[in-house]
């Protein structure tokens, strides 16, 4: 059984996109296939050129990651989005992104499939829980299955213990993710996989079931009631 996993992600700086790789290591760990995604950057030009740190990531990563699309959805069986936190909300260029899905949403594509989120913000208590949360609102309306790391590792407490996703406080600095923040998001990618196959694999037992069901046989059902 093939699994597909795809980590969508956006990041400035460079924290997120770190948060995203070990995601997606630790997915692919446990044998799945892995897309990693970035969304488009809706920023000015000259916002992004007056942080140098900001020009550095985006020179980065534009040449190697490639840009989501809707396809990347629909190929994965489990879904991991990043973001930035902002005002304890999702960046506007995830948001912009998940708007586009609307069409997929009301045709039912997104349902059933595996969702989890991760965040990185300045301040621990800038509204990083709230942040997952807001995330979270769209695998609702999508129908997904929600998929946090709870306090099911010990890698979860070593990077602060945020039962919602992995979450890096960053500092005035802007210091990348420790090791330990690290070891949780892999952890994170790794429990995604994981729980990933168990709904597909239960998901494609049920669909072969009423594959094999005779064609009267819900008929027959109904007549007993």
């Amino acid at each position: 059984m093939t699994l597909n996993i795809t980590v969508v992600y956006y990041s400035a700086t460079g924290n997120v996109y770190a948060l995203a790789e070990a995601l997606a290591a630790g997915a692919r760990s446990e044998g799945a296939q892995v897309r990693l995604r970035r969304v488009p950057e809706l920023a000015p030009a000259s916002a992004i050129a007056a942080d140098p740190a900001w020009t550095a990531h985006h020179q980065r990563v534009s040449s190697h990651v490639p840009e989501v699309g809707h396809d990347d959805l629909l190929w994965a069986h489990g879904l991991a989005f990043g973001t930035p936190v902002r005002f304890g909300n999702i960046a506007s260029q995830l948001k912009q992104f998940l708007d586009t899905c609307g069409g997929l949403w009301a045709a039912g594509r997104l349902a059933n499939k595996a969702f989890t989120g991760f965040v990185s913000g300045q301040s621990r208590h800038g509204g990083q829980e709230s942040t997952l949360l807001a995330l979270y609102n769209s695998a609702y309306h999508m129908g997904a299955v929600l998929v946090p790391p709870g306090y099911t590792d010990d890698a979860v407490h070593g990077a602060g213990g945020n039962p919602y996703g992995t979450s890096h406080p960053s500092g005035p600095d802007g210091l990348p993710p420790p090791p330990a923040t690290l070891r949780a998001a892999r952890y994170q990618g790794v429990r995604l996989a994981r729980l990933t196959a168990r709904l597909h694999s239960a998901d494609l037992i049920h669909t072969c079931a009423a594959a094999e069901r005779p064609e009267h046989a819900e008929s027959l059902m109904g007549n007993t009631e």
